[in-house]
C-alpha cells in the first residue's frame, strides 16, 4: 500500500512545488504571447508559490489540515498576477477538502483538487477555455474517475495520472485560444500549474532535484549594517528603494549601474550574481533607479519608501530585515466616509493620484504586480468606512478582488480600472456628495469612456497577430491590442496619436515617462494638436518606468 500523506509531507510537496516553478519560471514566461514587460506567468506564481514556501517552513510537525490551511492563507496573501491568483484559489480549495483529513489518501488528493477547480472556476467571472483553468480541470476530473473505478488508488498514481493527463490538457490549449494558435504554444499558467505539481510529485517519492546554491557575496551580509546608522537627521535622499531584477541582458556593465546610482543617490549596495541583481539605494528619484533596473530584466521585487515620513526606529528595524509589518495588520480607525488605494508607480502619477484624493499609494505595476497582502495592508491604513480600490492594470484587478473579504473592519469596492488613464479619469468623476453605489457606476462608466494608449518595447521575440515582432522594438498599444511596432520610437507613437485620436476630441492627457523628457512630451502634443485641433491637451511627467508614454483621449 502507497504511503499516505500527512502534514509535513504535504510541506515537504508544497516547497518542492515552489522549488520547481522557481526553476521553470522563465520557461513559463517565454511562453506569454504578447512580449510586453509584463508581470510574468512563471515570475508571479513563482513569487506566489514562494509565499507558501516561506510559510510553511516555518511549521514544526503539523497536522495535514494545519499545514493545508497555511499554505491557503499564504498563497492567497501573496498572490500575484492573475495566474497566481487562479493558483491559491485551486489551494483554497484544496484546503477544504484536506483540512477534514488526518493523513490523505490518492482519492483525497483527487477530490482535493476537484474541490480546487470548482472554488477557481466560481471566482473568475469569464472563465477561458485553453488555461490554467482548463488543465487543471481536465486533470482533476480524470483523477476522480480514476479513483471512482478504483478506490484505494496510491496517491502516487492519482499524481501521475493528474500530471499525465494536465499535459494532453496542456497540449490542446494550442488549439482551444487562437491567440495560443496562432504563436504556436501552450498556456502559460497551465504549464506552470503542472511544474508545480511535478515538484510535488517528486517531493512525495523523495526525490529533491540537484540544485545549485549559490554562496551569497559578501556584501549580501552587510546589507543590513547599510541602513542601521540611518537617522532621521541624517537623511539627505527622501526614498529609501530597493529591488531585485533578473539579470536577462548579462552583457550589460554593472559597474555602469553602480555609477549611475551612485550619481543620484547614496547608501549604495549592489548585489549581483549570474541569475539576478540586488539594488538597495537612497534617491531622490526611485524611478530612473527602477528604469535603469529594467534594463537589465524584468524586476522580480520592489519596496519604496518614503524615510522622511517614518521614524528612525522603523528604518533600522525594517532595514535589519524584520518583517513584522508584513505580520501584522495595523488598521487605521475611520475618520471619513469615503478613501482611495490606487497602484501605480513612477513619483509623477503617484502625485497626480495622491492631488486627486488617493490616500494610500501601491507601488506596482507593469513588471512589478503587487501582492493581495500589498493591497489589503494599504486598505488597511486608509483611515474611512468605505475604500475604493484602483488597481490601473488588469494583472492586478484579481489580486485587489481577494483583498474584499479578507478586509473584515471596512467596505471595500474595487473600480477595475485596467490602466492608469482609466484609473485617473475614475478619480475625477468621484464625488462626495453621492452614495457608494453612485459613485460606483459614475466611476465605472468614466474608466469605460476614455480611449486608452500606451508606448512600450518589446521584451522578446514573437509573433503575434500575423505581425513579426523583434525584441527591443519599440510597442504602440491601443485598448491593450497592438497598433504598430517599430525600431524608431517616434514612427511608433505617430501611429497610435493617428489611430486614437478624433477632430471632435474634447480631452487629451499625454503622460510621460521616466526616459522621457518634456520637450519629448511637446512634440507629441503637436501631433495630437494636428489630429484634434480643439482638445483640451494636458502634459503630464508621469514618470512611470517601462512605458514611454500612457495617452488617453475623451470624447
Amino acid at each position: 500500500m502507497s504511503k499516505l500523506i500527512d502534514g509535513q509531507l504535504f510541506c515537504a510537496m508544497v516547497i518542492e512545488g515552489a522549488l520547481s516553478i522557481e526553476e521553470k519560471k522563465e520557461e513559463a514566461n517565454e511562453l506569454n504571447v504578447f512580449p510586453v514587460p509584463d508581470g510574468d506567468t512563471g515570475t508571479n506564481m513563482s513569487l506566489t508559490m514562494a509565499s507558501a514556501k516561506n510559510e510553511v517552513s516555518k511549521l514544526t510537525e503539523p497536522e495535514l489540515a494545519a499545514a493545508s490551511a497555511a499554505t491557503a492563507s499564504a498563497l492567497l496573501r501573496g498572490a500575484r498576477g492573475n495566474s497566481g491568483v487562479i493558483l491559491s484559489l485551486l489551494f483554497r480549495g484544496m484546503s477544504k477538502h484536506l483540512k477534514k483529513c488526518k493523513q490523505a489518501t490518492g482519492q483525497d488528493i483527487a477530490l482535493a483538487l476537484q474541490e480546487g477547480v470548482q472554488a477557481a472556476y466560481k471566482a473568475v467571472m469569464k472563465p477561458a477555455e485553453g488555461t490554467i483553468l482548463t488543465v487543471s480541470r481536465v486533470a482533476a476530473q480524470h483523477a476522480v474517475e480514476l479513483c471512482q473505478s478504483n478506490p484505494d488508488i496510491g496517491c502516487d498514481e492519482v499524481l501521475r495520472a493528474i500530471l499525465e493527463k494536465g499535459h494532453e490538457a496542456l497540449a490542446e490549449t494550442t488549439h482551444q485560444n487562437p491567440v495560443l494558435e496562432k504563436a504556436g504554444v501552450v498556456d502559460a499558467g497551465g504549464f506552470g500549474f503542472l511544474t508545480i505539481f511535478e515538484g510535488m510529485r517528486d517531493a512525495y517519492n523523495g526525490i529533491k532535484k540537484e540544485r545549485v546554491v549559490k554562496a551569497e557575496p559578501e556584501a549580501e551580509a552587510k546589507t543590513g549594517a547599510t541602513f542601521a546608522d540611518i537617522k532621521d537627521e541624517d537623511i539627505t535622499f527622501t526614498y529609501c528603494t530597493e529591488f531585485i531584477a533578473e539579470r536577462r541582458d548579462k552583457a550589460r556593465n554593472v559597474q555602469r549601474l553602480r555609477s549611475f546610482l551612485n550619481s543620484i543617490g547614496d547608501s549604495l549596495v549592489v548585489v549581483e550574481d549570474d541569475d539576478i541583481i540586488k539594488v538597495h539605494v537612497h534617491t531622490d528619484q526611485p524611478n530612473e533607479a527602477l528604469a535603469a533596473g529594467l534594463k537589465f530584466g524584468q524586476l522580480l521585487t520592489v519596496k519604496i519608501e518614503n524615510m522622511r515620513q517614518q521614524h528612525s526606529a522603523k528604518i533600522v528595524e525594517e532595514a535589519a530585515g524584520l518583517e513584522s509589518k508584513n505580520k501584522k495588520r495595523v488598521i487605521a480607525q475611520p475618520e471619513k466616509k469615503y478613501g482611495f488605494v490606487s497602484v501605480a508607480a513612477g513619483e509623477g502619477l503617484v502625485s497626480v493620484f495622491q492631488d486627486l484624493g488617493v490616500d494610500q499609494m501601491v507601488q506596482g505595476g507593469q513588471t512589478m504586480n503587487p501582492s493581495t497582502d500589498d493591497i489589503l495592508h494599504a486598505i488597511d491604513a486608509v483611515p474611512a468606512e468605505i475604500v475604493f480600490v484602483l488597481p490601473n492594470n488588469k494583472n492586478i484587478i484579481m489580486a485587489a478582488e481577494q483583498a474584499v473579504p479578507l478586509c473584515e473592519t471596512k467596505t471595500v469596492v474595487i473600480i477595475p480600472t485596467k490602466n492608469i488613464p482609466q484609473g485617473i479619469s475614475a478619480m475625477l468623476s468621484f464625488d462626495e456628495s453621492m452614495e457608494m453605489d453612485e459613485n460606483r457606476e459614475a466611476m465605472l462608466d468614466a474608466a469605460a469612456n476614455v480611449r486608452s494608449g500606451q508606448v512600450t518595447y518589446a521584451a522578446r521575440n514573437s509573433d503575434f497577430d500575423g505581425k513579426r515582432i523583434k525584441e527591443g522594438e519599440y510597442l504602440s498599444l491601443y485598448e491593450s491590442k497592438l497598433c504598430a511596432n517599430s525600431r524608431k520610437l517616434d514612427d511608433a507613437v505617430k501611429k497610435l496619436v493617428k489611430e486614437m485620436t478624433r477632430k471632435d476630441c474634447s480631452f487629451i492627457n499625454i503622460i510621460y515617462g521616466a526616459d522621457m523628457t518634456e520637450e519629448d512630451a511637446a512634440r507629441v502634443e503637436k501631433l495630437a494638436h494636428k489630429e484634434a485641433p480643439n482638445a483640451e491637451i494636458t502634459i503630464i511627467n508621469g514618470g512611470q518606468p517601462v512605458y514611454y508614454y500612457f495617452i488617453s483621449a475623451e470624447g
